[in-house]
């Protein structure tokens, strides 16, 4: 038994790195800086340990050369998921290219709303460390940020900061989503604003708000149920603030074209900047999605949704959606990648299909094979894109279990592939 400090997360986005870890065996413990997010994510138990075809388990190498079988004889497969390490997505990425296979991050449809807008007309978004050392007023756009991570207020709320002299003083404002716990009350007792709106109704109060930014006036009362005035009283502390940031979460804007609503924040941020500082923070990076899209980004020069079938790389953010290449009978197999989440399952299809996934997944309806693997920051050392994408966290080894890696998996398959291709 052993106990670990200091141990970094790859599960809850804003890169964690404080917890204590105890090590029985396989058996992990969370002890001190557990959360509802990283506490579960670590503690998950070891069930599978054994690679299977058509639900029979088989060795490792076996599994390997049928999954690299099933593979040769397709002309347009599909890699989704994409939840690993950067080593795990580089192997994802060399197996696409070798197989011609259209890759899909599993959350690409929330990232999608985010870079139409960075494609569209840019944005001017900040990092961690600024928020925890500049921020004085954090304007929360229909999310709830306490339940994306519990921590984040205390980490870069509720802390010394280089640039202010009593963060207890910070304006936390929700507008749209009211918070799910108390973490936005701040140590001296100061609660956040809320302001509720359904999430079908943020596209015009975000519109309205920014145009009482620029000082436009609005004839009308209320919007969505919120007073004109408690709105503008929202406008004139953005533009008081010394250093605002405006953050919100793709994934929670659940309506048609909400990459509009994106664009309505980044642009406001735009015009608040020109009498003071102000920021965006996107919300993001749970479940390896930052580092798809950087170690995408990188080697491709796209994000995370991309063909090799012309044998190069050709980016498109609407056509290579995973279920719609399913539905429409364009694929003709499906690896599914997820190294973090049990509860992440392939979609349903009647394709071969191979699994590459943590221990513990299970399924309706048994892959033709399935390869558990060991989960970064856990089973193995590795690196993960935290969400404001600047900084990669270097993820350690806490056990022994076994379990080979994503890309140690993927190389294999790949390499098999190699090797009948030169024969």
């Amino acid at each position: 038994m052993s106990e670990i400090t200091e141990v970094p997360s790859p599960f809850c986005g804003i890169g964690t790195d404080d917890l204590t870890i105890k090590v029985d065996g396989l058996k992990i413990s969370v002890v001190k800086n557990g959360c509802a997010v990283n506490t579960p994510a670590f503690e998950q138990p070891i069930t599978d340990t054994k690679a299977r075809i058509n639900g029979k388990e088989v060795e490792l190498k076996e599994a390997i050369s049928h999954a690299a079988n099933l593979l040769k004889n397709t002309n347009y497969p599909v890699i989704g998921g994409c939840a690993t390490d950067v080593n795990g997505m580089r192997g994802l990425l060399a197996l696409a290219d070798r197989t011609g296979a259209v890759i899909d991050n599993m959350n690409f449809n929330n990232a999608r709303k985010n870079l139409l807008t960075l494609q569209d007309s840019g944005w001017m978004n900040t990092t961690l460390a600024e928020v925890k050392n500049r921020c004085d007023l954090l304007l929360i756009v229909g999310a709830d940020l306490e339940g994306f991570a519990p921590r984040f207020f205390e980490k870069y709320l509720w802390n010394e900061a280089m640039f202010l002299e009593n963060t207890s003083d910070r304006d936390i404002i929700y507008l749209g989503t009211k918070p799910s716990g108390n973490a936005s009350t701040s140590p001296s007792g100061k609660t956040a604003q809320v302001f509720e709106c359904s999430t079908e109704n943020l596209p015009e109060v975000v519109t309205v708000l920014r145009a009482l930014v620029k000082g436009q006036p609005i004839q009308a009362e209320n919007v969505a149920g919120i007073s004109i005035a408690d709105l503008t009283a929202i406008a004139e502390k953005l533009k008081a603030a010394k250093y605002g940031v405006v953050t919100w979460a793709a994934g929670a804007l659940n309506y048609s074209h909400a990459e509009l609503t994106v664009q309505t924040i980044s642009e406001m941020v735009k015009d608040v900047n020109q009498t003071t500082r102000c920021s965006g923070f996107p919300l993001g990076g749970k479940e390896g999605d930052q580092t798809a899209n950087q170690v995408c980004g990188w080697t491709t020069g796209y994000a995370a949704r991309v063909s090799f079938a012309k044998g190069y790389p050709e980016y498109d953010p609407f056509l290579f959606e995973t279920n719609e290449l399913l539905n429409n009978g364009e694929a003709d197999a499906l690896v599914w990648v997820n190294a973090f989440n049990t509860q992440a399952n392939p979609p349903k299809t009647h394709l071969p299909t191979i699994v590459v996934a943590r221990s513990g997944m299970t399924f309706e309806k048994e892959p033709d094979v399935f390869i558990p693997v060991g989960t970064p920051a856990i089973d193995h050392a590795g690196h993960a894109f935290r969400l404001d994408n600047v900084v990669a966290i270097r993820l350690k080894k806490l056990r022994d279990s076994g379990l080979p890696s994503t890309a140690e998996v993927l190389n294999a398959i790949e390499q098999v592939l190699r090797e009948e291709s030169v024969c």
